[in-house]
């Protein structure tokens, strides 16, 4: 089990849940140590000072704001501790909202909340009350001496906690100046049908175990054939430049392709109806059978 990161109380109305945060998440990033050519060290930074280029002691180091190129406001230690947020063992749950109110766009980090053993009575009574009315808890947690917004919703039997970004820090898409708008860009009907058609073709259920990290993979093969004594030889990637092609054939060839990779001569998949009329008829081909699967679960 990961380790705790926080423990305190989980607090709405008059009722206390006591839970410990704990990690939903883990890095698979590969990283690399710096070193010297040659001798394999280490390399090292330290902190120096752009005036006399000597290292400079940390009790020496203060923080200070950049208001313009080359000045800085200083705010010293004991003005910062002032305004530190106390540690609380309290998860104050100011609202309940739905959960597509809130768009992925504001979601930080996720983390698991564990109940005590005493606790997984209320513990579970807040994830059924909460998932019978599809509602998402936002409140307030102090961690690592930061305040944070945070999200709690029901997932899988449990409690997810999320960290969550506030609303200025989220940029407007209205301030983005290259996202096209305007009736003059509009899609003919027979495009949006076209790419519908492409869309419901494609579509299928989310399995997140399919998708993996193929640079991260390669890379690691590399360092343990490296590590075993292998000489490697990786050829360059060269990127061939983005073409601008014709919308409408570019839409028809994705058709015919999503067509040919189901297995049948249709591009787009069979519609509800034709799907439940296949089922009680039973498949003549296992290709078909294959396309209609998906649409007879939906329509049921």
């Amino acid at each position: 089990m990961p380790s705790t990161i926080w423990s305190g109380n989980i607090s709405f109305g008059l009722v206390t849940v006591p839970v410990k945060v704990v990690s939903a998440v883990r890095s698979k990033d590969v990283r690399f140590n710096q070193l010297e050519e040659g001798t394999g060290a280490r390399i090292r930074y330290r902190r120096v000072s752009e005036a006399s280029g000597d290292e400079v002691p940390n009790e020496r180091i203060q923080k200070g704001y950049e208001i313009s190129p080359g000045q800085y406001v200083v705010v010293q230690q004991d003005e910062l501790e002032q305004l530190t947020p106390k540690a609380s063992h309290t998860i104050d749950i100011q609202d309940f909202v739905d959960l597509e109110q809130i768009d992925p766009i504001y979601f930080e980090q996720p983390y698991y909340l564990v109940p005590d053993r005493a606790a997984e009575r209320p513990y579970r009574l807040l994830i059924e009350a909460m998932t019978d009315l599809q509602k998402v808890a936002v409140g307030k947690i102090v961690l690592r001496a930061k305040e944070h917004l945070v999200a709690i919703r029901p997932l899988d039997g449990a409690l997810c906690i999320e960290t969550m970004r506030h609303a200025d820090e989220v940029i407007p898409i209205e301030s983005i100046e290259e996202i096209p708008r305007g009736d003059d860009i509009a899609p003919s009907q027979k495009e949006l049908d076209m790419a519908r058609q492409l869309i419901e073709a494609l579509s299928g259920d989310f399995e997140p175990e399919k998708y993996t990290d193929a640079y991260r993979e390669q890379l690691l093969e590399i360092i343990e054939k490296k590590a075993a004594g292998e000489e490697i030889v990786a050829e360059p990637l060269v990127e061939e430049p983005a073409k601008v092609v014709d919308l409408m054939a570019a839409l028809e060839a994705s058709l015919a392709r999503a067509g040919k990779g189901e297995g049948g001569d249709q591009a787009a998949r069979p519609s509800k109806a034709a799907a439940k009329k296949t089922k009680k008829a039973g498949a003549k081909k296992a290709t078909k059978a294959t396309k209609t699967r998906s649409r007879s679960r939906k329509s049921a």
